[in-house]
């Protein structure tokens, strides 16, 4: 993962609990919206051949990373089937030391300010802080006082209608899973609707890039 180019367009896709029959037309879904990151969670049926065959139909066409990364062999198995970067629900000391030995960008989660802080110190890319949804855009206001240089994800109840305040109140990038990946939507294989509302997060986002120039 180049994190540079990712804050460019710092908008992530979480895929949890997916099908391997639905993987082909909501990868392709996911590259026509203009999405250009997702990361496959762990706990997921055969993640670790998911990410594989994520990879390949992708073709270099998204950054592809795990997600609920809990343990090393999670990591490893993770790492070996293409995945280039590391989210984690919190912070798990060995995996920050072999993602840092290692040069992977890793995204560990937190929310207290002690909890973020030790997670940045950690070499993280990102504070991924979760669940975001709870405290709202106020929070990250009030901890990017003390800690004005560290970057925060939100993760969990990030929306198109306040994305924006997320991003004005702190945030550096923001992640987004079931709200936008429904389960009714893949069981139908309504990936229209997939499409249309990962696209109201990048046009918002893309608007704010305008307001800023």
């Amino acid at each position: 993962m180049d994190v540079k180019k990712f804050k460019e367009l710092p908008l992530l896709g979480i895929l949890r609990g997916i099908e391997q029959d639905s993987l082909e037309p909501l990868i392709e879904t996911v590259i026509s919206s203009g999405l250009e990151t997702i990361e496959i969670t762990m706990n997921t049926k055969e993640a670790p051949r998911l990410i594989r065959k994520a990879a390949r139909l992708a073709n270099k066409r998204l950054t592809i990373g795990a997600g609920t990364v809990l343990d090393t062999q999670s990591l490893r198995a993770a790492l070996d089937e293409g995945a280039t970067f590391i989210v984690m629900p919190v912070l798990v000391p060995d995996i920050a030391k072999y993602c840092v030995k290692f040069k992977i960008p890793f995204f560990p989660g937190a929310l207290t300010p002690q909890e973020i802080f030790n997670a940045w110190n950690s070499g993280a890319a990102m504070v991924k802080v979760f669940p975001a949804g709870f405290f709202g855009p106020a929070y990250f206001k009030e901890i990017k006082g003390p800690f004005n240089d560290i970057e925060l994800l939100a993760c969990g109840g990030v929306t198109p209608q306040n994305l924006k305040e997320y991003f004005a109140c702190g945030a550096s990038a923001i992640a987004f899973g079931a709200s936008v990946f429904k389960k009714e939507w893949l069981a139908k294989k309504d990936f229209d609707s997939i499409k249309a509302e990962i696209k109201k997060f990048i046009l918002k986002f893309r608007s704010l890039s305008r307001e800023a120039i």
